[in-house]
């Protein structure tokens, strides 16, 4: 049953733009939302345009703010969507943003509302990340920003830059944990159908999505079953073998069709796998870590350790519903 803070609430402004990217929005807004309706009175939701006029989307939706940009309260958290509205932002937006956006307790990007916090100044110092597709713009305009275009998120202070689209949920759901703990943020990941919370440091792409899909048949579906079957050999000599390839026609093939190397693409597999199992499962360590291929829970470590900065039962026990067993 939810309970009642006593509080009028943690104020959330969403700014809202002309070419703004409607998930960037309604992805943070949700999550907290949800938050919300767990816990009454924690937060309280306000939209703000430059002018409290309705905005476009890039997908062509129009979405009616609350307010006009300055007329609030100074915000708790302050939300920067991204979308194609930040390719050439009214200048008015930047001032505002430059004025007013190191009153808020948090300073949070999506996407490429970094490119916007970068503009305002309000970056300079901090490492950040955005949208993989734009992270080499931010760090040529802006030299004085840190940029890092693999994880999902990033904290910095009080500032928080995510990558893009969906991750904005991912931190959004962060912040959530920061303020009310796991077992909220986790109600809310399950109520919206997502994954549990991914950590913000796991890279911007899945293993299927981070390679190309490969070009010829024989290789697409070879792809496909290794991500159906990491526990296999999946050894250059043993996929090799299933792609009726040579070893050494295969490895250059795999690459040049995907941009990885199969050694790359396995480990990758092999992760995410070994992961949702810790999330979604109470099977053993030693159990996940055959199932995933690893063999042993010393070699699962050490990649989990590799990629994600943290052990597999630190993992479990931060990402793991109560309700699993």
């Amino acid at each position: 049953m939810a309970r009642r803070t006593g509080r009028t609430g943690r104020t959330v402004l969403v700014l809202l733009f002309d070419g703004v990217q409607s998930l960037d929005v309604t992805g943070p807004v949700e999550v907290f939302a949800g938050a919300e309706q767990h816990t009454p009175g924690t937060y309280r939701i306000r939209t703000a345009s430059l002018d409290g006029a309705p905005v476009r989307t890039s997908s062509g939706l129009h979405l009616v703010p609350d307010q006009a940009l300055g007329t609030g309260p100074q915000p708790d958290t302050l939300v920067v969507p991204g979308g194609r509205g930040t390719r050439n932002p009214d200048p008015r937006l930047t001032e505002w943003l430059r004025r007013h956006g190191t009153g808020a307790r948090r300073l949070v990007s999506v996407c490429t509302g970094a490119i916007l916090l970068a503009r305002a100044g309000l970056l300079d110092g901090r490492r950040v990340t955005t949208h993989w597709a734009y992270s080499d713009r931010l760090a040529r305009d802006h030299p004085a920003v840190e940029v890092d275009p693999d994880p999902i998120y990033i904290r910095d202070g009080n500032v928080a830059t995510s990558a893009g689209v969906t991750s904005g949920i991912d931190l959004a759901l962060a912040l959530v944990e920061e303020d009310l703990g796991r077992d909220v943020a986790l109600t809310v990941a399950r109520h919206l159908v997502v994954f549990l919370r991914r950590p913000g440091n796991q890279a911007q792409f899945s293993a299927q999505l981070a390679a190309q899909t490969a070009r010829r048949e024989p290789l697409r579906e070879l792809q496909h079953w290794i991500t159906e079957h990491p526990g296999d050999d999946l050894s250059v000599e043993s996929l090799a073998a299933r792609a009726s390839l040579s070893p050494r026609h295969f490895a250059r093939a795999f690459q040049a069709e995907t941009g990885t190397t199969p050694g790359r693409y396995v480990d990758r597999v092999r992760l995410e796998h070994a992961r949702r199992l810790l999330e979604d499962t109470g099977d053993g360590v030693e159990e996940v870590s055959r199932a995933s291929g690893y063999g042993t829970p010393e070699a699962m470590r050490r990649a989990f350790v590799k990629a994600l900065g943290t052990s597999p039962a630190e993992y479990r026990r931060r990402f793991r519903p109560a309700s699993v067993s």
